[in-house]
């Protein structure tokens, strides 16, 4: 059966629910953000343009296969994944690729949209092994990462990238940060700052509403710029 694509809005949210509890058994808890910044993110994808936002289901049927969230930045001309999930009942069929190849071509069209030829890069955060909890969610963690490699993400190591605390009673947590280069060039570490700062401030404090100054420590300890 093929599947259907839908993209999830702050007045659509009928699978809303069933796409949480797939969210909540596929990463550790450090890395789950709550669930209100999902809807603050469909709230504020109308009000700033021309950055966006993608909430995206797929859909057999009525039963809901997989999804993936995403962010597009204008100002680094970078689209961020932030999540992608499939279901566990479901069988791959390469669920996964097709999900992420879907959630590449609403990032692309976003930069095309913003007046850009193509878009520029797309970059996503993975767990470690360190930070696994079980042999479930290690067995996990090596297939996202390995399935990311396979669809011609990088490893960028030039950074030791942190993702900054999504939770009162956690500290940052370090990352793999994974990057697709859309140019012919490899990306610069300056460029690459540069897109880390963007995510910074348009997703962790604008959308999560981190506090600044526990921002701030994160970029330090990266040696990035702090927000102002």
């Amino acid at each position: 059966m093929a599947i259907k694509w839908i993209e999830m809005t702050e007045n659509h949210l009928f699978y809303f629910e069933t796409a949480m509890k797939l969210y909540d058994q596929a990463f550790p808890i450090e890395v789950r953000e709550p669930q209100e910044v999902f809807l603050r993110s469909l709230r504020l994808a109308k009000l700033n343009k021309p950055n966006h936002f993608h909430f995206l289901i797929g859909l057999e049927g009525d039963q809901l296969v997989s999804f993936a969230t995403g962010h597009y930045f204008a100002n680094v001309n970078t689209g961020f994944i932030v999540y992608i999930v499939t279901n566990p009942h479901v069988r791959s069929n390469g669920l996964g690729t097709k999900t992420l190849l879907k959630i590449e071509e609403l990032l692309m069209k976003d930069a095309i949209s913003a007046g850009n030829s193509s878009l520029g890069a797309i970059i996503l955060e993975t767990e470690t092994q360190e930070m696994v909890h079980t042999q479930k969610e290690k067995e996990d963690c090596i297939k996202r990462n390995r399935f990311f490699l396979r669809n011609n993400y990088e490893i960028y190591d030039e950074i030791n990238y942190l993702q900054p605390a999504l939770h009162d009673e956690v500290e940052e947590i370090p990352l793999n940060l994974f990057i697709k280069n859309l140019h012919k060039t490899k990306l610069s570490k300056e460029e690459v700052t540069e897109i880390i700062s963007a995510i910074y401030k348009e997703k962790y404090s604008l959308v999560n509403e981190i506090d600044k100054n526990v921002l701030n420590h994160s970029l330090k300890k990266m040696k990035i710029e702090k927000l102002e």
